[in-house]
Protein backbone atom coordinates (compact mmCIF):
# COMPACT_ATOMS: atom_id res chain seq x y z
CA UNK A 1 0.00 0.00 0.00
CA UNK A 2 1.10 3.39 -0.91
CA UNK A 3 0.45 6.19 1.73
CA UNK A 4 2.92 8.69 0.49
CA UNK A 5 1.20 12.00 0.08
CA UNK A 6 1.53 13.25 -4.00
CA UNK A 7 1.80 16.60 -3.75
CA UNK A 8 0.93 18.65 -7.29
CA UNK A 9 2.11 22.00 -7.33
CA UNK A 10 0.42 24.48 -9.46
CA UNK A 11 2.33 26.35 -11.91
CA UNK A 12 2.38 30.00 -12.46
CA UNK A 13 1.06 31.03 -15.89
CA UNK A 14 1.09 34.31 -17.99
CA UNK A 15 -1.87 35.16 -15.93
CA UNK A 16 -0.39 35.57 -12.86
CA UNK A 17 2.09 38.10 -13.95
CA UNK A 18 1.65 41.85 -13.04
CA UNK A 19 3.02 44.35 -15.80
CA UNK A 20 3.78 47.24 -14.77
CA UNK A 21 6.41 50.09 -16.98
CA UNK A 22 9.78 49.19 -17.35
CA UNK A 23 11.73 50.78 -14.92
CA UNK A 24 14.41 52.00 -17.67
CA UNK A 25 12.08 52.93 -20.00
CA UNK A 26 8.82 53.53 -18.60
CA UNK A 27 7.36 55.56 -21.42
CA UNK A 28 8.26 52.77 -24.08
CA UNK A 29 8.03 49.44 -22.26
CA UNK A 30 5.95 47.59 -19.45
CA UNK A 31 7.50 44.55 -17.77
CA UNK A 32 6.78 41.70 -15.56
CA UNK A 33 8.88 39.83 -13.19
CA UNK A 34 7.94 36.42 -11.24
CA UNK A 35 10.88 34.46 -9.11
CA UNK A 36 10.02 30.92 -8.57
CA UNK A 37 10.94 28.41 -5.61
CA UNK A 38 13.75 27.27 -7.23
CA UNK A 39 15.60 30.10 -7.81
CA UNK A 40 14.80 30.66 -11.34
CA UNK A 41 12.20 33.13 -12.67
CA UNK A 42 11.56 35.01 -15.35
CA UNK A 43 11.07 38.55 -17.10
CA UNK A 44 8.42 39.14 -19.45
CA UNK A 45 8.75 42.88 -21.31
CA UNK A 46 6.10 44.01 -24.07
CA UNK A 47 6.18 47.54 -25.63
CA UNK A 48 8.17 49.37 -28.03
CA UNK A 49 12.05 47.83 -28.19
CA UNK A 50 11.11 44.66 -27.23
CA UNK A 51 11.51 41.56 -30.00
CA UNK A 52 8.25 41.49 -31.17
CA UNK A 53 5.40 41.08 -33.01
CA UNK A 54 1.57 42.16 -32.96
CA UNK A 55 0.53 38.64 -32.80
CA UNK A 56 3.50 37.93 -30.61
CA UNK A 57 3.98 40.31 -28.56
CA UNK A 58 6.28 39.83 -25.77
CA UNK A 59 9.68 39.16 -25.30
CA UNK A 60 10.75 36.49 -22.07
CA UNK A 61 14.67 36.46 -20.37
CA UNK A 62 15.12 33.32 -17.83
CA UNK A 63 16.74 34.62 -14.47
CA UNK A 64 18.79 32.95 -11.92
CA UNK A 65 19.11 34.63 -8.72
CA UNK A 66 17.38 37.68 -10.08
CA UNK A 67 19.69 37.77 -12.87
CA UNK A 68 19.63 37.00 -16.84
CA UNK A 69 21.19 33.48 -16.95
CA UNK A 70 21.86 32.10 -20.75
CA UNK A 71 23.18 28.63 -19.24
CA UNK A 72 19.80 26.51 -19.06
CA UNK A 73 18.37 23.75 -21.76
CA UNK A 74 15.54 26.34 -22.37
CA UNK A 75 17.83 28.82 -24.25
CA UNK A 76 21.16 30.60 -24.68
CA UNK A 77 19.48 34.32 -24.89
CA UNK A 78 16.37 36.22 -24.75
CA UNK A 79 13.15 34.03 -26.15
CA UNK A 80 11.48 36.28 -28.72
CA UNK A 81 8.15 36.99 -30.29
CA UNK A 82 6.03 35.15 -27.91
CA UNK A 83 1.84 35.15 -27.57
CA UNK A 84 0.66 34.49 -23.85
CA UNK A 85 0.45 30.50 -24.63
CA UNK A 86 4.02 30.58 -25.21
CA UNK A 87 5.00 32.60 -22.02
CA UNK A 88 3.31 30.39 -20.53
CA UNK A 89 4.78 27.52 -21.99
CA UNK A 90 8.79 28.71 -21.15
CA UNK A 91 7.30 29.86 -17.51
CA UNK A 92 6.12 26.37 -17.16
CA UNK A 93 9.86 24.93 -18.09
CA UNK A 94 11.60 27.25 -16.13
CA UNK A 95 9.47 26.37 -12.90
CA UNK A 96 10.74 22.80 -13.65
CA UNK A 97 14.72 23.56 -13.37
Amino acid sequence: MNTKKETTKELKTFEDLVFKPHPNVPYLMTQARMDFDNNYGVSVVTGEGAYSTPDSPYELAVMLNGNITYNTHITNDVIRHLNKEGVTEIMKQVQEL
